[in-house]
């Protein structure tokens, strides 16, 4: 990849260590740990927490925030503990999430399709509140018009009520992850 000079933001690093649990992220110096313990590191090749760090850092603001690179993370936060700098890449990583929805660059559908949202197809629901009362997050909802409807600032995309709606009314799109699981596109680290 050629960085182009121009096209970087000198204050993005810092505009992304201001977001919570992003303060150290100047304290990477790209050792690989983040990566090697990585779960989506080595089934999807494009991503890696080390580099979106670093990318972070030498301020590549729009290849980051409007890429789908960083929907990729399963946000298991396998990288914080190992982090000998204590840089919190799981935390970057959320941060750019919340900054491309900020700046509209994600929507609910875009979500879904990412598979990072469970969706109701509410001519199917039969209002029995499965899914409300399994959900360990509370983002489903029994709407006045008679179905369930999943909050997308609440969904965690887990499956939960995917694998349990008796009527098999909601969807769950699948991740990167699991669509690189698939497909066999694991990859040395």
């Amino acid at each position: 990849m050629t960085i182009q000079e121009t096209k970087l933001n000198p204050s993005f690093a810092a505009a992304v260590a201001a977001r919570e649990g992003c303060a150290s992220l100047a304290r990477c110096y790209a050792c690989g740990s983040c990566s090697g313990v990585c779960p989506v590191e080595k089934v999807v090749p494009e991503f890696d927490p080390r580099k979106i760090v670093h990318m972070v850092a030498l301020g590549m603001e729009e290849e980051l925030v409007a890429s789908d690179v960083i929907w990729a993370c399963s946000q298991c936060q396998s990288c914080i503990p190992v982090c000998p700098q204590e840089v919190r890449p799981a935390d970057v990583i959320r941060g750019l999430r919340e900054e491309a929805l900020a700046r509209g660059l994600v929507d609910v559908d875009r979500m879904a399709e990412l598979g990072l949202l469970a969706r109701v197809d509410g001519g199917k629901c039969v209002a029995c509140l499965t899914c409300v009362r399994l959900c360990p997050f509370g983002a489903p909802r029994i709407l006045p018009e008679g179905y369930a409807f999943i909050d997308p600032d609440r969904c965690r995309a887990c499956g939960i009520c995917v694998l349990e709606c008796p009527a098999t009314a909601i969807e769950l799109a699948p991740s990167q992850e699991m669509r690189g699981m698939k497909g066999g596109a694991g990859h040395a680290g």
